[in-house]
């Protein structure tokens, strides 16, 4: 377990103790202030009731003089009436006046300022206060007093307010603590448990979150999580499936090496008939169950995860065009589809001579059985370009183009098919036999005039 400081919900705890103690140091530094302010009326008030005692009576001895002073707490009261100003009570001052203040529509700045000084100041000083009479008993009453007593009561003021400002914000940051943890802190350790639940068996579709809860936001992060857990459950089925038909493929792929190895023998007898067309089609069957076999060889060796690398040779482009071309022509029946290629016969290609068969006629075949589907004329087109950088070669069509969706997933096994009966395998392994010789696959354009996709070989030998 964490410790609680260093918890989402100790720090949001720590937190707002601090940020409601701030908000109390802006009241408190006015609250002194204003207290300060108080006390000074008070001391006035004071000493005009007593001035009131000695315009009543002329006659007071001294004793009551310096006890209605000290009553008052001040040292002299000055009373300013009709004009005159008259000195009313006076005492004994320990030394002369070190500062004057004049309560009469004093800003607020400088009430907070002189009560923030007089804190940081202990000594002892005289000062002379102004301020206007209770009830309009004059124009203006002026005192003088000790600023020892004022500091004490600010002080204690203070402190009361320190004391109360602490309880009122533990009280508000534990009321903000438990509702935060309510509304925050639990759904989001729930969301994480939820997370941890499903990482134990990620392909048990029961652990998959049920959003529930009302906030937007943690709706949202709950909707994230729930569409991320259904896609990887998903994808780890498709990965397990993927694996037994791997498995399957492999074990079938074994058997038909066998059995094409047998008709291979087969046909190499043919190529002896006397037959003139067994014949000339004899070594086109040698070559197309010699294709057979070794497909079933790298299926083998991909099933182990030791798929080889590809040898490389010169490839003579043309030579290698006009065998795909009249190859896809025997399926093509009285199909109004042309195959053609425009290669220069000198144009050639560092390339394993069976993985480029693989990759241009699986491109080939794909635009020949797109233009065979719309049943209308068309046109599949090979072509090739020599540059500094490597061979380029397009195999383009004149049919309808690529749905979206096969677009969007072109490269990715079992996603990426063009025709409904398709697996999407044909493209995910021509690419990848492609990035083997350090090219790329890319395609050029689709749509209503036909699809164009283009093979980059680089020329130098690694």
């Amino acid at each position: 377990m964490k410790m609680f400081p260093k918890s989402l919900s100790g720090r949001l705890l720590l937190l707002t103790t601090v940020f409601v103690m701030l908000a109390e140091v802006f009241i408190f530094v006015p609250s002194v202030a204003r207290f300060r302010e108080d006390f000074l009326l008070l001391k006035l008030e004071k000493a005009q009731i007593a001035s009131l005692t000695l315009l009543a009576d002329d006659m007071i001895t001294p004793e009551l003089e310096a006890e209605l002073l000290e009553n008052a707490g001040v040292f002299n009261v000055v009373l300013l009436r009709d004009s005159t100003r008259q000195l009313i009570l006076s005492a004994d001052m320990p030394r002369t006046v070190d500062a004057s203040f004049d309560l009469r529509d004093a800003p607020a700045f400088p009430l907070i300022r002189d009560a923030l000084a007089r804190i940081v100041n202990p000594e002892d000083e005289v000062i002379r206060v102004i301020g206007n009479p209770v009830r309009d008993a004059g124009l203006m009453i002026e005192v003088t007093t000790s600023t020892r007593s004022l500091r004490q009561g600010m002080i204690e003021y203070g402190l009361n307010i320190l004391a109360l400002s602490a309880v009122i914000s533990l009280f508000v940051a534990g009321l903000l603590f438990w509702a935060i943890r309510g509304l925050m802190v639990t759904p989001v350790r729930n969301l994480a448990a939820a997370m941890t639940h499903y990482s134990h068996a990620p392909e048990d579709a029961r652990r998959i979150i049920n959003p529930s809860s009302d906030a937007t936001e943690l709706r949202d992060a709950e909707d994230a999580l729930y569409s991320l857990q259904n896609d990887l459950t998903a994808a780890l089925k498709q990965k397990d499936r993927l694996a037994q038909l791997g498995g399957a493929v492999a074990k079938i792929s074994h058997d038909l090496r066998n059995i094409l190895t047998t008709a291979q023998l087969f046909a190499d007898r043919m190529e002896q008939s006397a037959d003139p067309m067994v014949a000339r089609a004899a070594p086109k069957l040698v070559g197309s169950i010699g294709r057979a076999v070794n497909l079933c060889e790298t299926t083998l060796k991909f099933g182990k995860a030791e798929e080889a690398a590809p040898s490389l040779s010169e490839v003579s482009l043309a030579v290698l065009a006009d065998d795909i071309i009249e190859g896809e022509r025997l399926a093509l029946d009285e199909s109004a589809v042309t195959l053609t290629h425009d290669i220069d016969h000198h144009i050639t290609a560092v390339a394993d001579p069976e993985h480029l068969y693989r990759v241009i006629s699986n491109l080939v075949r794909n635009a020949r059985q797109a233009l065979v589907a719309t049943k209308v004329e068309g046109t599949v087109t090979l072509s090739a370009t020599a540059q500094d950088d490597g061979v380029h070669i397009i195999v383009s069509d004149t049919g309808p183009g690529l749905p979206p969706k096969a677009v969007e997933h072109l490269f990715t096994p079992f996603q990426g098919g063009t025709r409904k009966e398709g697996t999407g395998l044909g493209l995910a392994i021509a690419s990848e036999l492609v990035r083997g010789h350090g090219g790329t696959l890319e395609l050029l354009s689709t749509g209503q005039g036909g699809t164009s996709f283009e093979i980059f070989l680089p020329q130098k030998k690694n």
